[in-house]
């Protein structure tokens, strides 16, 4: 009933040495700080201690937990950016709109991709025809939607339930590390900004980092999965590192135009769940994508 647990080792190897990962960090930066107050090194950590056990419960009860993840942060991104909408029907019309694209995306696989187009086309002539901050904050919450309802309906791809389960870790483990990875080597590194009018703190060198640590990263679980062959992984790895970036500035524009730092302060020190998802707005539908053609290429 449970194809994580009919896996193997592998899964929960690869689970047990993120975990371990984030266990070592938490330990040499509480040591390094000797009692100062937290960095936001310290915080991009903790948040992800705060994270990864609910995506460790949605991998551990896929295929259900997969669109439940999903349908959580919906709704948690409904939440947050009607803080910042100044009208009394964004609730209720997200609301409305979420559960009828999942509804249907879940029960009429089928029809889930044109129901994405349909919507995010309709939600960027509404926004094109009435722009300011309701309009993007509309925007905002249709890309975020439209993200996770292909996230959902991962469990539909061609492949084996066990396959689709390792590429749905591989994606939450390579998105998380290419986050930590650009803003670890920025704060290091950082000297040449590349795009200072939207974030400051986003630099070549960060940008670097993270596609490095990614190619690992997605060389090393890729193979060890046994998900597809070293250059495949390779290309991944890198596309997916750019799409994550990509989506960090994406959410850091939105934000800047709507003046505030973070979407919310549900996560202590770092923001809402819409400042941690961000990137993963972009790798997964582009990893959908890519396996459906790479799937295509093999027919």
């Amino acid at each position: 009933m449970f194809p994580f647990f009919d896996a193997g080792p592998q899964p929960g190897i690869a689970l047990a040495a993120l975990y371990a990962l984030l266990a070592v960090a938490s330990l040499s930066i509480r040591r390094a700080a000797r009692g100062a107050a937290p960095s936001m090194l310290q915080h991009q950590v903790n948040a992800w201690w705060r994270i990864f056990p609910i995506v460790t419960l949605a991998l551990l009860a896929y295929p259900l937990g997969l669109p439940a993840l999903c349908l959580l942060v919906c709704i948690l991104a409904i939440a947050e950016l009607d803080t910042h909408v100044d009208g009394r029907y964004f609730r209720f019309g997200a609301g409305g709109i979420l559960l009828g694209a999942i509804a249907i995306g879940l029960f009429f696989p089928a029809m889930a991709l044109p129901l994405i187009a349909t919507v995010l086309a309709i939600g960027a002539l509404y926004c094109w025809r009435r722009p300011g901050p309701g309009a993007l904050i509309w925007l905002t919450f249709l890309v975020t939607a439209g993200a996770m309802l292909i996230l959902a309906i991962f469990t539909t791809l061609p492949f084996g339930e066990q396959t689709i389960l390792g590429w749905a870790l591989y994606l939450f483990i390579l998105t998380a590390l290419n986050d930590i990875a650009q803003f670890v080597s920025g704060k290091l590194f950082g000297r040449h900004k590349i795009a200072p009018g939207v974030s400051p703190n986003k630099t070549w060198q960060g940008l670097a980092g993270g596609i490095v640590v990614s190619q690992v990263v997605s060389l090393a679980l890729g193979s060890y999965l046994q998900l597809a062959g070293p250059l495949t992984l390779a290309v991944f790895g890198l596309l997916l590192s750019l799409a994550g970036f990509a989506g960090d500035l994406m959410f850091s524009a939105a934000k800047r135009r709507l003046g505030i730092k973070d979407f919310s302060a549900l996560i202590p020190g770092h923001g809402g769940i819409l400042d941690r998802v961000d990137s993963l707005v972009l790798t997964a539908p582009l990893l959908y994508c890519l396996l459906r053609i790479t799937q295509q290429g093999q027919a």
